[in-house]
């Protein structure tokens, strides 16, 4: 049985949390951490958990657990990620990463040093559709990729601590992450070069408290494969959750994801034909998230690398930071950049 920690327990925290607790059978949640106390004591009671902190430190200086899941703000990220795996301790860290690609650094470091494993929470990867969709592309069944469209909208806007592009990298990194990751997993390269445009149309009003805060982003790419790419991102997207991909390959096209939830359609004179479309991120990837926890575990009980490794998260974050620098200087930025 693999004793796991939650540190973080807001809407990410309490879908792994869940998961864990319901769908994890060789996992056992063990103790749970939340700077709001509060919070760590309702998930307590909540999923029967006996031990609940406020400080992340207290809960390592304990211990008694293998592995630890970081759900907190990003601007946390390296420095819990870096006491965890001082302490001997396993780690599964929500997107992205870190604030910083030196944060990413220390911390594949200090993993590394301490012998730990760390899988990074791309969950896209674990997604049933996802999944078959790259093992086709593999097998070659639409030849050589050369473009990759990736959407990713959200329905409600990030944490308002996100809102500040100084801790979050913004919309692009807390909502969008999983799309600059698609590109890389599917066309198997790194990025080349990126060029953004951004504005704010549905919070225009967040702009001035925030001057660099957007909700609508489209980056255009280059990989060193030679393939295009674009991602568009938009949050708050009002008619709900949406994360769709096309793969243009040199012998066909490949479409992953749709709006309905469901294979039901209704139609009226009034009103024509509706159909329900996911309400969140939870429901379109429930199953993909059950996954990524379950093959957490796995790799523990296994003593094998994750699938979704701590360099998968650094890649995609030097992405958002090419593309936030590409909407703030108005030009193309180059990858690998100067710091």
């Amino acid at each position: 049985m693999v004793k796991i920690c939650a540190i973080g327990a807001g809407r990410a925290g309490l879908v792994h949390i869940r998961n864990f607790v319901e769908s994890v059978p060789q996992a056992k949640l063990v103790a749970a951490v939340d700077a709001n106390k509060e919070a760590a004591e309702k998930v307590g009671r909540d999923y029967g958990i006996e031990r609940v902190y406020a400080d992340y430190r207290q809960a390592l200086a304990d211990g008694g657990f293998d592995g630890v899941l970081i759900t907190t703000p990003t601007f946390t990220h390296a420095e819990i990620a870096v006491a965890a795996a001082r302490a001997g301790v396993h780690i599964l860290c929500e997107k992205p990463m870190a604030l910083t690609l030196e944060e990413c650094d220390e911390m594949i470091a200090t993993v590394q040093a301490n012998r730990v494993l760390f899988q990074l929470g791309f969950m896209r990867r674990f997604d049933g559709a996802f999944h078959s969709a790259k093992q086709r592309i593999l097998a070659g069944e639409i030849g050589k990729v050369m473009l990759v469209k990736s959407t990713g909208r959200g329905p409600g806007l990030p944490p308002r601590w996100a809102c500040d592009i100084k801790k979050s990298h913004g919309m692009l990194a807390e909502v969008n992450s999983h799309d600059f990751d698609t590109v890389r997993w599917f066309s198997d390269s790194e990025y080349r070069r990126v060029y953004a445009e951004a504005d704010a149309f549905k919070s225009a009003d967040l702009k001035q408290e925030f001057p660099d805060f957007y909700d609508n982003a489209v980056v255009n790419c280059r990989m060193h494969s030679g393939a295009l790419a674009v991602i568009d991102g938009a949050c708050p997207a009002d008619y709900g959750y949406d994360a769709r991909v096309e793969i243009l390959g040199s012998e066909g096209v490949m479409l992953i994801g749709e709006l309905p939830n469901e294979a039901v359609s209704v139609c009226k004179k009034g009103t024509g034909i509706v159909r329900n479309t996911f309400p969140s991120w939870r429901d379109r990837f429930r199953q993909g998230y059950i996954a990524e926890d379950r093959h957490f575990v796995q790799c523990i009980l296994e003593g094998k690398q994750p699938k979704v490794t701590a360099q998968d998260g650094k890649m995609a974050l030097q992405a958002v930071i090419a593309a936030n620098r590409s909407i703030a200087e108005g030009r193309p930025i180059e990858i690998p950049f100067p710091a």
